[in-house]
């Protein structure tokens, strides 16, 4: 990996010298535009709308219009006399309770490493945040903008994970919510047993980008047949309820489902005895019509 950025982190009348790296990549394939009759590549010049010429990167300015029409252009000049946190020096604004933060409100991710002889202060600042199971709240000024980021430890290693401005999260106002009625004890005891059913610890490497597998098999295909296109396979149908009038009864398909999944997985019969707990909130679940008449044809 190569750093994005060197500085350090204030912390108090500490300074912890650092490297940022970014935490997290893209696999999406990538993509380019043709000209779908003769396979030529698409090019965008950047014309002025005013004079018709191209115009350079280094003669190109931003420029911001207001509501009623007004535009105003603003240079490199311009900017560098907005307000801006030290460019090399990450400031500890405040430290809080680590679950306090909105897990919404987190943007993108950035590994720091220690960057000098003797990484003490570093890892003092790691096991104090750890122990304490706060996360610090920092300034983080990265290519000129500078945002509110949150300061963190992540397998023993400080990650700043930049945060978005209260006034960026949206807020959810759904008429349709309003006037919900609540759900009933027995769907909330199905719910919560198909829940349990399915609950397992959290291993990511168990899921993949299917999409992104297929899409690369389709490229390797056409490309081993010199360019040629070839037909995707067809997405596999998954039946589903057209309308879900019983609830209860969608729920306890469910939970069957879902049993039957991770005996498969653990080898245990289907049969098993539910968890206690579950067993407590809810007695057996009464035949659904389909397994009554599955009965009857094999009596």
């Amino acid at each position: 990996m190569r750093s994005i950025w060197k500085g350090s982190i204030a912390f108090g009348l500490v300074n912890v010298p650092v490297k940022v790296y970014t935490a997290t990549e893209d696999h999406d394939i990538r993509f380019h535009q043709v000209h779908g009759k003769d396979g030529g590549r698409i090019k965008y010049n950047r014309v002025c709308s005013e004079c018709g010429q191209v115009i350079q990167f280094a003669d190109i300015d931003k420029a911001y219009t207001s509501d009623d029409g007004v535009q105003v252009i603003l240079t490199d000049d311009d900017f560098d006399k907005l307000p801006a946190a030290e460019k090399h020096e990450i400031p500890v604004l405040q430290f809080v309770p680590s679950e306090q933060i909105d897990p919404i409100l987190l943007d993108k991710s950035y590994y720091l490493e220690p960057d000098s002889a003797s990484p003490k202060a570093y890892q003092l600042l790691a096991a104090t945040l750890t122990d304490s199971d706060r996360t610090a709240l920092v300034h983080f000024t990265l290519r000129q903008r500078t945002r509110l980021a949150a300061l963190r430890v992540r397998d023993g290693v400080l990650v700043i994970q930049t945060l978005l401005w209260p006034d960026e999260v949206r807020a959810a106002e759904f008429p349709s919510l309003e006037d919900v009625s609540a759900p009933s004890e027995k769907e909330l005891a199905m719910a919560t047993m198909l829940v349990e059913s399915m609950s397992d610890e959290f291993e990511p490497s168990k899921y993949t980008d299917e999409y992104q597998i297929q899409l690369q098999k389709l490229l390797d295909e056409a490309i081993a047949n010199g360019g040629e296109k070839v037909s995707a396979p067809a997405a596999a149908s998954h039946g589903t309820d057209a309308e879900v009038v019983d609830l209860v009864a969608a729920l306890q398909r469910s939970v069957d489902a879902a049993k039957s999944g991770k005996d498969a997985e653990t080898g245990e019969s289907a049969d098993a005895e539910p968890t206690k707990q579950a067993a407590a909130k809810k007695a057996p679940a009464k035949k659904s019509p389909e397994k009554k008449a599955a009965a009857r044809k094999a009596g």
